[in-house]
């Protein structure tokens, strides 16, 4: 088959937490995502199990350098020879070299979980890496691929229209929609993470993804969906939630860790709420998945609405 689409489970964490995903067109091969270090066995095994090899990788493509996305390229980009790695120009020096990453991150997980969850990260030849900007394209095959900056998650996010299967690749920018949640209604939640939350540029994003008209959107956390408007709705109610705590942040005066553990009961209350209109009745395992992503949420609002007082 000339033209294919997989989407691969990362096994980052637990089954269908975070996937990656294959694009081939006309016998030349894309990751979007790369996930960890950890997930290359994953992903080089969806390139044999679709009849290629390595050498017919012909890009890498990370969203986003949270290390989630991106943090296992130079591991995947030793067994592609003729891959080039396309990301966002403010995230191209961070795969360049690593270590402000790298050093940030140890110092928030501690060596031992680092290396637990991300693996080795190592640096990527500047001349395998390509920068696209706002409306940049690529051909893969017959297949026409552009890349739309997309900010409010983070400002070096970018997110990738298939042109041709009329698909877009959202990384963070859609939205989190776990298989685990769906049972009966669509159930969408937004990631704020720290440290670039902005709630006007987030909710432009999404509009932005929703005018495209795209017969699928493909997430990261996790898998492909047809259903984009009911997605995008439940998104921008959510983003008016968090702009609205912001906002009352900002205002307050209230030191960071005063203002996460506030958004936190916030977004649980809201957490519920939702739950409940969707008919989804949480059971702990449920609330144990969303429990990391409201703590990043509250985080990543506080930390916005500290720093934006100035």
């Amino acid at each position: 088959m000339s033209s294919q689409l997989v989407t691969i489970d990362c096994h980052y964490v637990m089954p269908q937490l975070a996937a990656a995903y294959l694009r081939v067109e006309d016998g030349e091969a894309a990751f979007i995502e790369v996930n960890t270090a950890h997930a290359v066995p994953h992903l080089l095994k969806a390139l044999a199990d679709a009849g290629l090899k390595p050498e017919a990788v012909k890009y890498l493509i990370v969203t986003h350098v949270h290390l989630d996305h991106a943090g296992g390229t130079s591991a995947l980009l030793a067994h592609c020879p003729n891959a080039t790695v396309l990301a966002h120009p403010r995230a191209a020096r961070h795969l360049i070299d690593p270590s402000k990453l790298v050093t940030s991150a140890r110092g928030v997980y501690g060596a031992e979980l680092f290396d637990k969850l991300y693996g080795d990260i190592g640096p990527i030849d500047a001349a395998r890496v390509k920068s696209l900007d706002d409306g940049a394209t690529v051909t893969l095959g017959g297949a026409t691929l552009r890349f739309l900056h997309t900010r409010g998650h983070a400002n070096h996010h970018f997110v990738v229209h298939d042109e041709k299967q009329n698909v877009v690749f959202t990384g963070d920018t859609f939205g989190l929609v776990y298989p685990a949640l769906q049972r009966g209604q669509r159930f969408a939640f937004p990631s704020t993470s720290p440290t670039d939350f902005d709630g006007p540029a987030a909710v432009d994003s999404v509009k932005r993804i929703m005018a495209l008209k795209p017969r699928a959107v493909a997430l990261t956390h996790f898998g492909a969906f047809e259903d984009v408007d009911v997605i995008g709705a439940q998104l921008l109610t959510w983003l008016e939630l968090s702009t609205k705590l912001f906002d009352e942040g900002k205002r307050s005066g209230d030191e960071q860790g005063t203002l996460e553990q506030h958004y936190k009961r916030k977004l649980e209350q809201a957490l519920s709420d939702a739950a409940l209109e969707a008919g989804l009745a949480l059971t702990p395992d449920d609330r144990k998945l969303l429990g990391f992503d409201i703590e990043l949420n509250a985080q990543g609002l506080a930390f916005a609405a500290v720093k934006a007082r100035g």
